[in-house]
């Protein structure tokens, strides 16, 4: 009850315009009979609003305003900016991105898994595949670290910094889903670079693949981006985002089928990489030589001391020698 009552007490504090406060009355109204948070008020519960308000167009996106300006005057994000809430304002909208997100998905699954390094690429780009299936923004995109995503059920759930919730269910039909073995191939690739740094073990796991036992995730870990760029050596910098203009491109370009085609290389057998020193054995007269060598060079550059001073002497006369010509001159 007292929680309630400072509720109310915050909320007759806002500072509503005129023209919108019969709006955000309806939407208030609505969050208190709904035990829903008004301000700050997640993209959920807006889309909800809107679903059990309908209403036309032109009315909806008054509500939205009214809504979105009373957030921004006090400081907190918009919720009706979002891929959320656009869907269930424009179901034409709605419509193209469901068309966008099944291509999207059929082009993530054909992508290799296995080999060098072309499993490594597949790996990564079917994730930002399946991430751009949901409409999320590109610059969202980048923004996720890997506590952001996780597996509920049979469902592949994010969650941007911002709050918006994605959800990709399984297929209403087969009911499978693509999406959920995606994002775990990618993640052992995550999990196994935790456990062994470098690429150099990498590759041999993409050429024969290892069960990996992934631990779970420490506070510096977490906080790595989901994504990140590869090189042409097939380094993953941890730290490091892809860039929302990287991620734009390398969608348009599985799109249209013109991505990058990375041919795989071969990887020698493990065996064969270990190293072994050679065994030398060294001469009994080793140590005997190496002391007369150096005696014998010690000898020859104090002859070369002499040598040098004498060359040094010339130089100074006839540097004098020029200077007497220059003053005659």
């Amino acid at each position: 009850m007292e929680h309630d009552d400072t509720c109310q007490s915050s909320l007759s504090e806002l500072r509503i315009p005129a023209r919108y406060r019969h709006d955000w009355a309806l939407f208030a109204d609505w969050c208190a009979a709904t035990d829903h948070r008004p301000i700050p008020a997640s993209p959920g519960t807006l889309a909800l609003f809107l679903h059990e308000h309908p209403a036309a167009v032109a009315t909806q996106r008054r509500r939205l305003s009214a809504i979105n300006t009373v957030h921004t005057r006090h400081g907190y994000p918009s919720p009706g900016r979002t891929e959320t809430v656009r869907r269930h304002l424009d179901t034409a909208r709605a419509q193209r991105l469901d068309r966008l997100s099944r291509l999207l998905l059929q082009r993530a699954v054909e992508l290799p898994t296995n080999g060098w390094p072309t499993g490594l690429f597949g790996r990564r780009d079917a994730m930002l595949l399946v991430l751009a299936a949901t409409g999320m923004s590109f610059i969202d995109t980048t923004r996720l670290r890997r506590r952001d995503i996780r597996i509920g059920g049979d469902t592949l759930q994010i969650t941007t910094r911002a709050g918006e919730r994605f959800r990709l269910p399984p297929d209403p039909e087969t009911g499978d889903n693509p999406a959920v073995g995606i994002y775990q191939r990618w993640a052992e690739i995550q999990a196994f670079l935790d456990q062994h740094p470098g690429t150099h073990l990498l590759r041999h796991h993409l050429t024969e693949p290892t069960e990996v036992i992934a631990d779970p995730l420490d506070a510096e870990q977490a906080r790595q981006p989901l994504l990140c760029p590869i090189d042409r050596w097939g380094h993953l910098p941890h730290t490091q985002p892809m860039t929302p203009q990287s991620v734009s491109a390398l969608v348009r370009a599985h799109l249209s089928e013109r991505a990058p085609v990375r041919k795989p290389l071969p990887v020698r057998p493990q065996d064969d990489d270990a190293w072994i020193e050679p065994e030398i054995t060294l001469d009994p007269s080793y140590y005997e030589r190496g002391t007369t060598a150096r005696r014998h060079a010690h000898e020859t550059l104090d002859d070369l001391s002499d040598l040098f001073d004498e060359i040094e002497a010339r130089a100074d006369a006839l540097f004098d020698d020029l200077c007497t010509v220059l003053d005659g001159l």
